[in-house]
């Protein structure tokens, strides 16, 4: 006889984990679709993250159109895969230059290793345990699974120089 009470309340959310790059691709995705406000990606050069994907490219287009308030921030060690082989993400930068904001990562935390995806506020998170290995977790609604990914981002994001620009006038 099964004694459990239908009424009881759910057990709480547990993380996806994931091993492949499909796998990452698909939570990577799910992410940005809910994503309301602002997306914090870290990444030592993003060059597994398909940015040059039509899917990806998409996705990250639908969210900076819909809302001018939408923000981007991309921490990286090195622009070079973004800025020569991702041929859909520099005009993206271009063209939302207002809503992209790309910084390089201080020489001497080139040790870092971070690969992750936050998502509004600290709602969302999509992880890679190193940026090597595809192996990680995601997890959408849990801001105590943000907390530890969010403060380092935002450390991290305030010793950062300027990066990428989708403009160069220098004005």
């Amino acid at each position: 006889m099964n004694n459990s009470n239908p009424t009881s309340a759910p057990t709480p959310t547990q993380p996806i984990l994931f091993s492949s790059q499909g796998e990452f691709t698909r939570q990577l995705l799910q992410c940005f679709s809910r994503a309301q406000t602002r997306l914090q990606l870290i990444d030592p050069n993003f060059s597994q993250w398909g940015f040059d994907h039509s899917e990806t490219f998409q996705a990250l287009r639908y969210f900076l159109l819909a809302s001018r308030k939408n923000r981007l921030q991309i921490l990286y060690h090195k622009g070079n895969y973004l800025e020569r082989e991702c041929l859909r993400f520099m005009p993206l930068l271009s063209n939302f230059s207002h809503a992209i904001e790309c910084r390089v990562i201080p020489r001497n935390l080139s040790h870092l290793t971070d690969s992750f995806c936050l998502a509004d506020n600290d709602q969302h998170i999509v992880r890679r345990y190193h940026c090597d290995h595809f192996r990680g977790e995601a997890a959408f609604d849990m801001p105590d699974a943000t907390q530890v990914s969010a403060k380092r981002f935002a450390d991290i994001w305030l010793e950062s120089d300027i990066g990428l620009q989708g403009s160069r006038t220098g004005l």
